[in-house]
């Protein structure tokens, strides 16, 4: 049977328009039901609160509530477990982060292996880190903070919010590129205190935490971690401007469990990757400190499989434990 030519233009057109639209065209498949995005930290931390601006977005496009579980502890490590023995079929996701890719190597006898149990998603982009030291130390360079710490080895304090934190990790990828030896303070509560107090002296940090204190003069900004310059704080250097090859920021995006099906994974990956693309999203997470950084489900799978192993090297060499 043939079909007329006015007819099947109707039919290719509606195809072609389906496939290009990440919106409510696409929900007539998935999804059907509301979706869990299960978050391993607090409400208000940085994966929490880009997690629920995308989340609102897809609520919005797709047709279904996409709804922001908080499930912390273990590092982050109960919310992926959760996530990974829910059924492969897209209705439970994780708001996954660089713990994740820490926690592969920082924890012996993990139940699960991330990235063997996991399907990528997409990747949301990252937020930047800044090194800060109080005002009283003398140094206010990255090269001057490198001599005064060789010249008094252990005399100076770096903060972190716990043992193979972000901060931790980040201090001791500095530690040994720059040949510093610099004493790790471990905070449960918040180190901000006593950094502006002056009881510890260095801090690798969010900036989205830092920066008005920067800007207030109360800690001097002495690099960035990311690979370049950023907006906010123009006249700051890059560490790799420094030490060539520094580089670190603190990324996340989404996974699902392992089988999850490639169509399923496909219509998430374009409708939060056109979030990502709509100004008043972007311009949002610019606000928050979070720089967009769009993956295919293949890219974000290899770049979280090269954060896992970049990070290993660090943990290894520094023989770091979880608390």
């Amino acid at each position: 049977m043939t079909i007329d030519r006015r007819r099947w233009l109707r039919f290719a057109a509606g195809a072609a328009a389906l496939t290009a639209l990440p919106g409510r065209a696409r929900a007539l498949d998935y999804p059907t039901r509301p979706v869990r995005i299960i978050v391993g930290l607090p409400p208000g931390s940085g994966p929490d609160i880009d997690g629920r601006l995308i989340a609102q977005w897809l609520s919005e496009k797709l047709g279904q509530p996409f709804i922001i579980e908080n499930h912390p502890g273990a590092a982050t490590n109960i919310a992926a477990a959760e996530v990974i023995k829910a059924p492969a079929d897209g209705y439970t996701l994780l708001a996954c982060a660089l713990p994740n890719a820490i926690n592969a190597t920082l924890y012996d006898r993990l139940t699960f292996d991330f990235l063997r149990d996991t399907a990528p998603v997409a990747r949301i982009g990252s937020d930047a880190f800044v090194v800060v030291v109080t005002p009283s130390l003398p140094a206010t360079t990255v090269p001057e903070f490198i001599t005064y710490a060789r010249a008094n080895p252990g005399k100076v304090y770096m903060a972190s919010a716990g043992s193979g934190s972000a901060l931790h990790i980040f201090g001791e990828q500095f530690k040994a590129m720059a040949g510093v030896d610099l004493v790790h303070v471990p905070y449960r509560g918040s180190y901000i205190p006593d950094l502006l107090a002056g009881q510890v002296q260095v801090a690798f940090a969010p900036l989205s935490s830092m920066v008005e204190q920067i800007r207030a003069g109360k800690l001097r900004a002495l690099a960035v971690t990311t690979a370049r310059r950023l907006d906010q704080l123009p006249g700051v250097p890059t560490l790799g401007e420094f030490l060539p090859g520094y580089e670190a920021d603190a990324w996340q995006g989404f996974a699902a469990p392992k089988d999850t099906p490639a169509e399923t994974i496909a219509t998430l990956n374009r409708a939060i990757n056109a979030a990502l693309a709509d100004p008043k999203i972007a311009a949002r997470l610019a606000e928050l400190g979070t720089q967009p950084g769009p993956m295919t489900p293949a890219a974000f799978g290899a770049f979280m499989a090269a954060e896992t192993e970049k990070w290993a090297k660090v943990i290894r060499a520094a023989h770091i434990k979880p608390e």
